[in-house]
């Protein structure tokens, strides 16, 4: 989720790029007030790991889903 204040941010173009991870959006609802992505992040464990925990330095709140939860 982005606060307002992200929202203007290309968060999923510069994660896949600092961090060479293959990003798949999967469904996304953005307002004026919030973003809200299901993004599926694809790669080494510790590149996924690292550019999780950079989002979530720059303010974007990550809620982990397991894979299975999103093809049911």
């Amino acid at each position: 989720m982005y606060p307002p204040k992200l929202i203007k941010k290309p968060f999923i173009w510069e994660v896949g790029h600092k961090f060479k991870v293959v990003t798949n959006i999967r469904q996304a609802s953005v307002t004026d007030e919030i973003g809200i992505v299901c993004l599926e992040l694809d790669g080494p464990r510790d590149k996924v790991k690292a550019a999780i925990k950079w989002l979530e330095t720059h303010g974007v709140n990550v809620e982990p889903v397991e894979i299975s939860v999103i093809e049911s």
